[in-house]
C-alpha cells in the first residue's frame, strides 16, 4: 500500500517545499524600486549640484565642475530656456531646478507604484 505519489493536496516529505514566489516577487518589487529611487535621486542631486556650483561661481575650467556641468546639460536639455530671465542665477535656477524636481517626483512616483503592486 505504499505508494510513490503524494496525496493530492498534502505534502511530500522526500522533497523541499516549494519557496514561496509571493515572499520573492515582494523582494524584486522592493529592489526595482529602490534602483527607480537611486537613479531619480542620482540625477535630481547632480542637476541641484551643478545649481549650486554655479551660484557659487566655480572655476568652470574645472573637470570636476565640468563634468557636472556637462551632466546638468544633458539630463535638462529638454527643460533648457523654458524660462528665459534677464537674472543669470534665476534661470539657472529655475531651467535646471524644474529637471530635478521632475525626476524626483516621477521617480519616486514610479517607485511607490512598483512597491504597491
Amino acid at each position: 500500500m505504499s505508494s510513490t505519489d503524494p496525496v493530492s493536496g498534502y505534502r511530500n516529505y522526500d522533497q523541499p517545499p516549494e519557496p514561496d514566489r509571493s515572499l520573492r516577487n515582494q523582494t524584486a518589487a522592493r529592489r526595482t524600486a529602490l534602483a527607480v529611487c537611486t537613479v531619480a535621486d542620482i540625477a535630481a542631486g547632480l542637476l541641484g549640484l551643478w545649481v549650486l556650483l554655479f551660484l557659487l561661481d566655480a572655476n568652470r575650467g574645472n573637470p570636476f565642475v565640468e563634468f557636472v556641468r556637462e551632466t546638468a546639460d544633458w539630463l535638462a536639455w529638454w527643460a533648457q530656456d523654458i524660462f528665459t530671465m534677464d537674472t543669470e542665477g534665476l534661470r539657472v535656477v529655475l531651467n535646471y531646478g524644474l529637471p530635478a524636481v521632475i525626476y524626483l517626483l516621477i521617480g519616486h512616483g514610479i517607485a511607490s507604484r512598483i512597491n504597491r503592486a
